[in-house]
């Protein structure tokens, strides 16, 4: 792998099919990002319905056509445009956009290697990525509309292509591209796991390992145990859509015709699904923490409080959210001693969860904090993390999760948890390594406008959302005004619908920095972040092979920022060692 700046790379090989980790990364923040503009303008439309459910939207008339006649969406597109948004976000965006991206691109370049184990497999990986992406955003557009089960596709309207107009060809169309989508996420994890395995450089022990790199490792280690399960879980589904078997459908009347079923549970595949579904929380989550990690601390010019610890609760993380899909189910008619036991695991999470936002805070407690958006996100993330987190203490105990089981309350606990909190570990990433990733730098007061536009209106979103799922009101439904006793919520919903229209279109003030930057940004300098990992030490022009010479060996941990030596005085004349520098004479390892 010595000799890949050596290869003469063409056009379509430098730009399209790239074995290069770092264009790679490229590709998938700029389809995820591609992604993420559709799942937040369907959430932008279906927010409209939900605040003003009688009234009529030119826009929704010209987006939706005749399933938007007269400006008004039917239920079915409504149904539609939640799932496809879940799916989108959670999948395409949150695990794709934001592993995939980070993965790719700081694995190598923090290890100390030239590239991914397999660049071939990893070129593979996006391109199923891609096909993937493709397939669910033409799923849009079939006559008989998107895929309309939830996120989740519970059977039967799953399993039932007559069930309604979203369970014919959109529901097959949602199945192939996850089946594609799963088996790209497999090949990229392995190749994470390898490459972390064997390719660190001389001196890259585990215990120096940056915390970004612990993320992305872990990470890779559930999706591979978690991931099989749902394809599993899809493809017995095909088989009952297609093949007349029964795995996932008992008895069941449809329009006064008795189908021949029998047998099945609609409960093994939640069992199936969220066996996946709880990991997914942490697959999208942790690298967004381990980012957060590498921006405080840099930010902080302090070394991460905590080290051994950090990797112990991602770790116990990683371990605990494999065995507590049972959570999701407590209102399936499980039984109470099984739901106890669910309960105890999954409030055991709050430990390691606590632990890390200690040490983030005990980071930024006294530090010569940098405030650039990257570290306004990070943050803002260590923000949502802990109110979100707060909240899944009342899901995660089964006697107070069944008054408030699919309610708004659940939509605004995993929004603010999961979907906030690893959007901004997102955002935090892509200011902090946009100059690796370009060569240039992000206009700052556009990242600061950003930021705030962004911050108060998830909060203005969903903050309120948590106070009308406590007074009862559903998720899913289409319209609320044939329920009396929620008219007086109303005008939350409203409130709510601003800050996501606001939200929403913040996100244009990011976009626009991004592709301005890339071609009008200022150019950047090896280490414009005074940074100790080892991807700082790589030349700015790209390159395949990350160096040009040899391999930077490691000589210490990546986090020795504002290191003193006996007189108190700061080692080299500077707050920052580059895990590069070999250990000095009467100085000690952390």
């Amino acid at each position: 792998m010595s000799d890949h700046h050596h290869h003469k790379e063409t056009f379509v090989t430098k730009y399209i099919f790239s074995q290069d980790h770092k264009m790679i990364a490229k590709q998938y923040l700029i389809t995820g990002m591609f992604m993420g503009v559709i799942g937040v303008f369907m959430s932008m439309l279906f927010r409209l319905q939900l605040a003003y459910p009688d009234q009529s939207f030119s826009i929704i008339e010209a987006f939706l056509g005749k399933w938007g006649e007269g400006g008004q969406m039917t239920p079915d597109m409504y149904m539609g445009l939640v799932t496809i948004h879940g799916t989108i976000m959670v999948f395409f965006v949150l695990t794709a956009g934001l592993s995939g991206t980070f993965s790719n691109l700081l694995i190598p370049l923090q290890i100390g290697a030239r590239d991914m184990a397999s660049g071939f497999l990893n070129m593979i990986s996006y391109w199923l990525f891609f096909l993937s992406s493709l397939i669910m955003f033409l799923s849009i557009f079939v006559h008989t509309g998107m895929a309309s089960a939830g996120w989740t596709i519970y059977p039967p309207l799953s399993a039932l292509p007559q069930a309604m107009s979203g369970s014919g060809l959109g529901m097959t169309l949602w199945l192939v591209s996850m089946a594609i989508f799963i088996a790209s996420s497999l090949m990229g994890s392995l190749n994470y796991i390898v490459t972390v395995l064997n390719l660190r450089t001389k001196g890259m022990k585990m215990t120096r390992l940056p915390l970004t790199i612990w993320a992305f490792f872990i990470t890779a280690i559930i999706g591979v145990i978690s991931f099989p399960v749902l394809l599993s879980a899809a493809l017995l589904l095909i088989f009952d859509r297609s093949f007349g078997t029964s795995f996932f459908l008992s008895d069941i009347f449809i329009q006064g015709e008795v189908l021949h079923y029998k047998g099945g549970s609609p409960i093994l595949f939640e069992h199936l699904f969220w066996f996946l579904g709880h990991p997914e929380v942490y697959i999208i989550l942790l690298p967004a923490l381990g980012i957060t990690s590498e921006v405080i601390s840099t930010n902080a010019r302090k070394p991460i409080f905590g080290y051994r610890a950090m990797i112990g609760s991602i770790m116990a993380i990683a371990f605990l959210s494999t065995i507590v899909w049972g959570h999701h189910m407590f209102v399936t008619g499980m039984n109470p001693f099984l739901g106890s036991v669910f309960t105890f695991t999954t409030l055991l999470i709050a430990i390691p969860s606590a632990v890390k936002a200690f040490n983030y805070i005990t980071t930024l407690w006294r530090g010569n904090l940098q405030l650039n958006p990257a570290m306004l996100f990070s943050i803002g993330m260590v923000s949502t993390f802990i109110t979100g987190g707060l909240t899944g203490l009342i899901l995660g105990d089964s006697a107070l999760d069944i008054n408030v089981h699919d309610t708004m309350f659940v939509v605004a606990h995993f929004h603010l948890v999961m979907g906030i909190s690893a959007l901004f570990g997102m955002f935090a990433g892509v200011y902090h390594w946009f100059p690796k990733m370009y060569g240039k730098m992000m206009n700052k007061d556009m990242g600061y406008l950003h930021f705030w536009l962004t911050a108060i209106s998830a909060y203005g979103v969903f903050f309120p959302m948590h106070f009308i799922g406590l007074a009862g009101l559903p998720r899913r439904y289409y319209s609320n005004s044939a329920f009396p006793m929620f008219d007086d919520l109303l005008h939350i919903n409203k409130v709510i619908t601003v800050f996501a229209i606001i939200g929403g279109v913040s996100q244009i003030i990011f976009l626009a920095n991004f592709f301005f930057s890339i071609s009008k940004g200022k150019k950047a300098s090896q280490n414009p972040w005074k940074g100790n990992t080892l991807e700082w030490t790589a030349p700015v022009e790209h390159m395949h092979g990350n160096w040009p010479g040899e391999i930077p060996e490691v000589h210490r941990w990546a986090y020795d920022y504002s290191k003193t030596d006996e007189n108190g005085d700061l080692w080299g004349g500077q707050d920052f060692t580059p895990q590069s520098v070999p250990i000095r004479d009467g100085e000690e390892e952390f």
